[in-house]
């Protein structure tokens, strides 16, 4: 037989080739087809119902207290926007825009509510959220900075306005339940809750004063915590969350509150409209730089004494210069009741144990010689 080569060329064209591909295919997909009719059916049935539930039973005893303490203590919880004003440069008017956001918590029925004082700082004004979610312009009342504590005033209702229960700090332990309730993120009235991880810690305000004797809590603390209370299983107000350890900036297991017996010292203070009253010595003192500068291991440079302040009396030495004009160095505190000294932050620690009126041992370094004096503290004049 001759073969022709028309037909071969034909059979050869890439159109010829496509077809044959595209029946190979449907004759695939209709055997597949014939085989998932076999065996698709069977995956389904047309009977299904939801299915029946279990009933719980009872909540736990400690879920149930748990549940207790936030219905207690949440209404007492508040919601805290702090305002900046911005200039419209349409209207040419002043705006109050938002600028950031913390928790409070209310004092008393008249309307003052505690926060952290940098949850306000720098701030134009500041609204409050309660918790039945109606909002009031805040007035400003009294800060303590060296603690981180702020008061705000608020004109609503008595009825809207359950202050929390307080306990106190000074029998706290190592182990405690404890729950923070806040706004994290902006999401209002979140519980969490932990335990007390350590207790006599110390972090600094924004003032660089050191705030001794904080609590350390693993209950979540998140950015918009700040303000809100740290609670013990008795629903009793035992801190005021303050500050997080995170390099994130979010929950990394560590949080600090501010201990409720500071609080409860602090803020009849701003309420009243006076100045926290602290103990000191009546003596102005250098930075920390300068004492390094001199070449001294350690102690608090004395730059001036007031006059007629119990420093004075004591007879401490101020920096001062000579007929020259040669600076003379003034007395150098190197320890409080024995203790010793290493920068000023051991200086306020020491004076944060003793209250106004206390006489205390001062031991001072004069012309490379160690003297101890008493003295009797007395109000700082701020």
């Amino acid at each position: 037989m001759e073969w022709n080569h028309n037909q071969a060329h034909a059979a050869r064209t890439p159109g010829s080739r496509k077809w044959l591909t595209i029946l190979l295919l449907i004759l695939v997909a209709l055997l597949l087809f014939k085989e998932a009719r076999i065996w698709l059916p069977d995956l389904y049935y047309e009977g299904a119902e939801p299915r029946p539930i279990t009933a719980r039973g009872e909540l736990a005893g400690d879920e149930r207290s748990t549940i207790e303490l936030f219905r207690a203590a949440s209404p007492s919880v508040v919601f805290i926007t702090s305002l900046t004003v911005q200039q419209d440069y349409f209207s040419f008017r002043a705006l109050e825009v938002p600028q950031g956001t913390g928790s409070g918590f209310v004092w008393d029925s008249d309307g003052y509510i505690v926060t952290n004082y940098h949850v306000i700082a720098d701030s134009g004004g500041a609204r409050v959220t309660l918790a039945d979610q109606s909002t009031w312009d805040a007035k400003l009342v009294g800060v303590e900075p060296d603690k981180d504590l702020a008061v705000l005033k608020i004109d609503a209702p008595k009825h809207l306005l359950p202050p929390i229960a307080l306990g106190t700090s000074e029998d706290l332990l190592v182990g405690q339940k404890v729950f923070a309730i806040g706004n994290p993120f902006g999401f209002d009235q979140t519980l969490t809750t932990g335990v007390i991880s350590g207790l006599g810690r110390e972090i600094l305000s924004s003032t660089h004063r050191p705030i001794s004797g904080v609590i350390q809590t693993d209950a979540a603390v998140n950015p918009g915590n700040s303000g809100g209370p740290l609670l013990d299983s008795a629903g009793r107000l035992i801190g005021v969350n303050t500050a997080i350890v995170s390099p994130s900036g979010a929950y990394a297991g560590i949080g600090f509150a501010v201990p409720v017996d500071v609080v409860n010292r602090v803020v009849p203070y701003l309420v009243r409209g006076e100045k926290v009253r602290k103990p000191a010595l009546g003596v102005g003192i250098a930075g920390d730089h300068v004492i390094r500068q001199l070449g001294l291991n350690g102690g608090v440079l004395i730059l001036t004494v007031e006059a007629g302040s119990a420093a004075e009396r004591a007879g401490l030495q101020p920096t001062r210069r000579d007929r020259r004009g040669r600076t003379v160095i003034g007395d150098v505190i190197v320890a409080i009741e024995g203790k010793p000294l290493e920068d000023t932050n051991d200086l306020y620690r020491a004076l944060d144990q003793h209250e106004i009126g206390d006489t205390i041992e001062v031991t001072v370094l004069r012309d490379g010689r160690r003297l101890s004096v008493d003295l009797t503290l007395q109000v700082l004049h701020q």
